[in-house]
């Protein structure tokens, strides 16, 4: 694996490991990658201007409003730029300006503004490392989809020895080889996926329907998590109250039959991720008009079995995808029924979720989830933000799409 023609921001933060930094930008340089620098105003206690400006051979970027370069390339623009943000040193307080969502300087401002991948290097005293608050805010920043790396253990300035030392530049290059070479396979495959999410409608009439809390929050963060790898994704979602990014194709529906021929035009894809909470039945007849509680058509209503999407994708001998990931939405019996559900529609992957526990079932914002796989593995997450969750999911699919590429594993 080689890590060429790449752009990377270096925001270079306070502490004595700052230095450390300008051998990250020797190696990124000699292998042809461009490199551009934030220099925090606690990081010009230990770097120099000059010398950084020196070795990227590029301007050093201090002060948000420049009135020499805001117009030519502002903090919006600059994190555009970058393939990828790398903060290093990562101190204690700045985790804790990045948990909180401040913006108070230009590298705060350009990572919030940011729709790159982040990774954060940090070096610290162990004490301050291992300390609660920092570790919540380890937490919440993974959960917000910030990449780490260490620290590491060993001896540091303070005189010390634990964790908290910063990973060395080699380990940070060759992190940085390894990410690269994942989303660089994912691009020349030209692979592509569909996702479903949310719930679906089958109405009774025109104002009553049956459908379910299904936020679609989970497939959409599937969605996300997969764009990010560089993965064409089509999301096929039902009626949710979500603010749907640009960068992703959406296509929506109401009913179950409309999710089904989505799909059905959508296919071929690489990989298919079944999450929407899909209606089983639909009403044989829609009433014209509102049905009133005397009629008798209120007391009897014939249903429909709708046509199951997952089988149809998962059985399809002109279309399979290479990959089948099926979701199932229990409240007894988790991995049992789960299992069934694998083994009946020919799944590769099955996600199961209890769907009865409030907190991470059906419209929140965290998921607790099972990930099984065909030939047994069962990979458990624990409680954790959807966000993260999808993280977790898309890389497993991933690993297996790629099962005989080591360097992916």
């Amino acid at each position: 694996m080689t890590l060429k023609n790449k752009k990377i921001l270096i925001i270079i933060g306070g502490g004595i490991a700052a230095y450390k930094s300008l051998d990250l930008i020797r190696l990124l340089r000699k292998n042809n990658n461009e490199v551009k620098t934030i220099l925090t105003k606690s990081g010009k206690e230990f770097v120099t201007p000059l010398s950084v400006t020196t070795l990227t051979n590029s301007k050093t970027f201090e002060n948000i409003f420049d009135k020499d370069t805001e117009a030519e390339i502002d903090h919006i623009s600059l994190s555009r730029w970058a393939d990828l943000i790398i903060v290093m040193p990562t101190t204690a307080n700045f985790m804790t300006k990045l948990s909180i969502g401040k913006a108070e300087d230009l590298a705060t401002t350009v990572i919030l503004a940011s729709n790159k991948n982040i990774l954060l290097v940090p070096a610290m005293n162990v004490r301050m490392w291992t300390h609660k608050a920092t570790q919540n805010n380890v937490k919440n920043l993974k959960n917000y989809g910030y990449l780490f790396i260490g620290p590491e253990k060993g001896e540091m300035a303070c005189g010390e020895y634990g964790e908290g030392k910063m990973s060395s530049p080699r380990q940070i290059f060759k992190y940085l080889e390894n990410y690269f070479y994942k989303k660089n396979i994912v691009k020349i495959n030209n692979l592509k996926a569909l996702v479903t999410a949310g719930p679906t409608k089958e109405y009774l009439d025109p104002v009553r329907y049956i459908s379910n809390d299904s936020s679609g929050k989970q497939g959409y963060e599937i969605a996300l998590a997969l764009k990010r790898f560089g993965v064409e994704t089509t999301l096929i979602t039902g009626p949710t109250n979500l603010i749907f990014q640009k960068e992703i194709k959406i296509k929506k529906i109401v009913s179950a039959d409309e999710m089904f021929e989505e799909v059905k035009n959508t296919l071929p894809v690489d990989i298919a991720i079944c999450a929407a909470a899909v209606s089983d039945f639909r009403p044989i007849r829609k009433n014209k008009n509102k049905l009133k509680k005397s009629q008798r058509k209120m007391k009897s209503i014939e249903w429909k079995e709708n046509r199951d999407i997952l089988d149809f994708v998962s059985k399809n001998n002109k279309y399979r995808p290479k990959l089948v990931v099926g979701f199932s939405a229990e409240t007894k019996d988790l991995n049992k029924n789960a299992i069934l559900k694998l083994k009946n529609k020919n799944c590769d992957l099955i996600i199961a979720n209890d769907v009865s526990k409030k907190d991470t079932g059906f419209n929140s914002d965290y998921n607790s989830v099972q990930i099984i796989d065909n030939s047994g593995k069962v990979q458990t997450l624990k409680k954790n933000k959807k966000s993260f969750i999808a993280n977790k999911i898309v890389e497993t699919v991933l690993k297996k799409f790629f099962v005989n590429d080591r360097n992916f594993n």
